[in-house]
């Protein structure tokens, strides 16, 4: 088992401090089997086409799991099952985990998660403020342990026009956030929920090697260059387990606190 991140006294003070302290949740094993298994045979949607992952309808491609694409851009792509969740507690996630204190962050995943914080907390703490546009427009400053040890991002959210998405289904209660990532391996992601059985279904999709470059979004490797596995691999283990994890605190995190000012 890993060790946790460190925690200040004054974050021990905080009431949500108890969601630190647990064990993660358990990542499935079928999802454990896939990290194992390798890269996936079947690559994800391209980039280009990711208005069929917003629609749900990229189902020749992969769902879960990670690899190099021909072109030697990577992918990462996972779905997670959230039951109790709603589409109401993920939109307040996003915007709740960037202000505030550092633990806010360190409870998703504590091994793992060092800080987010927002760039403009008066707009993501702005009432008028719808929920789930808190993140448009607005960049969150990261340290996180992917893999290879704490590292520094910047993850730049867009709207889902901004990305080049078309307007997501909010009438049936979809959501989403999208962000292109500034790094040491830049890199597009979206996630999209919607109601799923008795929570929500959260899909996932990581593009690595591009970057919003001039205002496009492009693909920025070398020609003939090519993301290792392990990056993609790496992202992929990550992303199951804080996803796992947090599909485990939110409900009772979001009863305790979704009604307070962010």
């Amino acid at each position: 088992m890993s060790k946790k991140v460190g925690v200040s006294h004054e974050e021990m003070a905080l009431p949500y401090y108890q969601f630190f302290t647990r064990p993660l949740a358990e990542v499935p094993a079928e999802k454990l089997a896939v990290l194992a298994a390798g890269p996936s045979p079947v690559r994800a949607v391209p980039f280009e086409d990711r208005n069929l992952f917003l629609k749900g309808e990229e189902k020749d491609f992969c769902q879960i799991g990670y690899g190099v694409a021909e072109d030697g851009t990577a992918f990462v792509c996972n779905e997670t099952y959230m039951p109790g969740v709603t589409t109401e507690m993920m939109d307040w996630w996003f915007p709740w985990h960037s202000v505030g204190s550092d633990l806010r962050y360190k409870i998703w995943d504590p091994e793992d998660h060092y800080f987010a914080r927002a760039d403009n907390c008066a707009y993501v703490c702005d009432p008028a403020v719808p929920m789930r546009e808190k993140t448009w427009g607005v960049n969150h400053y990261i340290m996180e342990d992917v893999g290879p040890g704490p590292d520094f991002l910047k993850l730049c959210f867009k709207s889902p026009a901004d990305f080049g998405y078309d307007a997501p289904d909010t009438a049936h209660g979809q959501s989403m956030v999208c962000a292109i990532g500034e790094g040491g391996c830049p890199a597009a992601m979206t996630h999209v929920w919607a109601p799923y059985k008795d929570g929500i279904l959260f899909r996932s999709r990581f593009w690595i090697g591009y970057a919003l470059v001039e205002g496009a979004y492009r693909k920025i490797l070398p020609e003939g260059a090519r993301v290792p596995d392990v990056v993609p691999k790496g992202l992929f283990a990550h992303n199951i387990k804080e996803f796992t994890n947090l599909a485990a605190i939110l409900p009772e995190l979001y009863k305790e606190f979704g009604s307070q000012p962010l």
